[in-house]
């Protein structure tokens, strides 16, 4: 029987987005049936305006009538709520270790990791990109996964290096992440695209590959 948690739960998203694609992940690890609700940024639903007044921006979870934004705030509540498979370590060290990397992730790898893929081959963009990674393969330490032998909240935070990356950078003809450069990393990133929950959950390459190739495209056309 399903518990009143699923019954009421929504997502307001957006399918291309790493950060929607977090809570999807999440919930679909967990087992919680939800709605989802694709926004169009050029029209926003009255939905996203009410929701995330803030920000306006996705992902929104929407649970029992109460509303909350941000993807990493979002994953540690459903964490929290359903709490069958774990995400996060129980020991209180081990718990705060993978906090660090979540908030460490956003503030300063994926920025980095970002403005790389994008950077047209610029020097600086990219060494700032592979020494993010360099950080990122170090906190493996030897695990399969961030989360040990299992999926946990860092490697789903980090679902953007796993396959948006991988993307990203043939689009524009660089070596980011590579079995070459990064053996470890590159072993994760496959790991983790071919866990069953994952494969199934994630946007298909074929379109993502189009959504990005017209961005990067419509970028180049505004600049010249």
């Amino acid at each position: 029987m399903a518990s009143e948690h699923e019954e009421e739960v929504r997502v307001l998203g957006k399918w291309a987005s790493p950060f929607t694609h977090r809570v999807v992940l999440t919930l679909k690890l967990k087992g919680v049936a939800y709605k989802y609700f694709e926004e169009d940024f050029a029209n926003k639903s009255d939905d996203l305006l009410k929701y995330n007044p803030v920000y306006k921006m996705v992902p929104v979870l929407i649970h029992n009538g109460n509303s909350l934004p941000e993807s990493l705030v979002i994953v540690q509540y459903i964490d929290d709520t359903w709490t069958n498979n774990p995400l996060l370590p129980q020991d209180p060290y081990e718990r705060a270790l993978a906090c660090f990397w979540l908030k460490t992730l956003d503030d300063k790898i994926l920025p980095a990791v970002w403005n790389a893929c994008w950077s047209d081959g610029r020097d600086k963009a990219v060494e700032e990109g592979l020494e993010s990674l360099k950080i990122l393969q170090e906190a493996l330490n030897g695990k399969r996964f961030f989360g040990g032998e299992t999926i946990g909240m860092v490697d789903i935070a980090a679902s953007f290096i796993g396959y948006w990356v991988d993307i990203l950078q043939e689009i524009e003809g660089l070596e980011l992440l590579t079995i070459e450069k990064f053996p470890k990393l590159y072993k994760w990133s496959q790991e983790f695209v071919n866990h069953p929950v994952i494969k199934e959950t994630l946007p298909p390459r074929d379109k993502l590959f189009a959504f990005f190739k017209a961005s990067a495209s419509k970028n180049k056309d505004s600049t010249a």
